[in-house]
């Protein structure tokens, strides 16, 4: 009996993680006096709430399984947040948890391609949160990146019947990771029932806006083939606890919740009892959206001194800001297939110490762009600011 090689040749080969393609960045920033500024992954820098953390450590739920669809007090503080933020009423029977919401975007083409093997197609922005596309691949789906009006919403309009009737589930992302725009989330559940895809909306970031303070959920106008998936990661400075949930037709919210069950899936108890806690208060949410706010417009300060054209966001609490003309001539100049955001990252961390993402991570069409994330504390971001606090900084380096 001979033993089976290892691998299949050909198989699938995970790709580089996006932001693992940083850290020769993160070196070079690191030499600095008093370290790398690190604006690239958007991971929260501060606390979460006191009631939070009291109820982690005071529960009682360690020794038993917790339920994968969530428990009661979990579904209900999600139905009621939503009823509060929205004015919309969704049956706690309708909402479900997930281990973070990462791993649900991850995974969901995977799991609705079993539901409709026939649809082989997922939908996205062009301009997006990469795991929309990597989710497709996992799932054996072509992604279909859908361009974005002046507004920066998709527009569906553009897509083809012939594709539309391949289409396993759509993507939308409001406010928008990384550009920050704001999706017409009613037109994208209209267009939902029209075409009879599902659409999951990513509203992570809903409680940032800028432009309007007003929250919007696909959930507003309507029930079938829309999913709006929600984090705690952002709101509540929850990303190292793994929690979220999604909620919207019973259908598919009850096929998701059933294979997830069979999958193992499961938030810890005492996670859940934190994400109730989080979700019950309103208050740190406003607290700590004015910092996001006061370091976004910080931030935006900082970069136009050394000409870089940042602009405050719609929503969400990144900056989009556009690859200086210059970068664009030394890419050009250069001839070895450099890429313009790729030389503004590295000026900023020669210079400055801080380390940005290039657009290209979030697809070709966000090339000319990089974003930085409002995560460091005021401190940090000062330190940023006497580091380019001349105009020539960038061109120095």
């Amino acid at each position: 009996m001979t033993t089976p090689p290892l691998g299949v040749p050909g198989g699938f080969k995970p790709p580089p993680y996006p932001y693992a393609r940083l850290s020769k960045l993160l070196t070079v920033a690191s030499r600095h006096e008093g370290g790398v500024v690190d604006l690239s992954v958007g991971t929260p820098c501060d606390p979460p709430p006191p009631q939070v953390t009291h109820a982690l450590c005071a529960s009682k739920s360690l020794s038993g399984y917790p339920s994968s669809v969530g428990s009661e007090a979990l579904r209900g503080a999600a139905a009621d947040w939503m009823r509060r933020r929205f004015g919309v009423e969704t049956d706690p029977q309708h909402i479900a948890a997930c281990v973070g919401t990462k791993e649900m975007v991850a995974s969901t083409a995977w799991y609705m391609r079993l539901r409709d093997p026939a649809r082989d197609v997922v939908i996205g922005p062009a301009v997006a949160y990469p795991t929309y596309a990597m989710g497709a691949q996992l799932a054996g789906c072509s992604y279909v990146p859908v361009p974005t009006t002046e507004s920066g919403a998709m527009d569906l309009s553009v897509l083809p019947d012939e594709l539309t009737a391949r289409t396993l589930l759509v993507w939308a992302n409001s406010p928008s990771n990384p550009t920050g725009s704001l999706c017409d989330l009613d037109a994208v559940a209209s267009w939902a029932q029209a075409k009879d895809v599902p659409v999951f909306s990513d509203e992570c970031y809903v409680e940032f806006t800028w432009d309007d303070a007003s929250c919007a959920t696909v959930l507003r106008g309507a029930g079938r083939n829309v999913v709006a998936v929600h984090s705690l990661s952002k709101r509540s400075n929850m990303a190292g606890m793994r929690v979220g949930f999604y909620a919207g037709d019973p259908e598919i919210v009850g096929y998701l919740a059933a294979i997830r069950q069979h999958s193992g899936l499961m938030v810890p108890g005492p996670v859940q009892e934190a994400a109730v806690a989080a979700l019950c208060d309103d208050e740190h949410v406003e607290i700590q959206r004015l910092r996001y706010l006061r370091r976004l417009e910080r931030l935006v300060e900082i970069l136009h001194v050394v000409g870089l054209d940042a602009e405050l966001p719609k929503g969400g609490f990144y900056l989009w800001v556009p690859v200086p003309g210059w970068c664009t001539d030394e890419a050009e100049s250069r001839g070895d297939g450099a890429v313009a955001s790729w030389i503004l990252t590295e000026a900023l961390a020669e210079a400055g110490g801080v380390v940005v993402s290039p657009g290209d991570l979030y697809g070709d069409d966000g090339s000319p762009f990089v974003r930085v994330a409002a995560v460091q504390p005021d401190d940090r971001i000062e330190l940023l600011a006497k580091r380019l606090a001349e105009p020539d900084s960038l061109r120095r380096h």
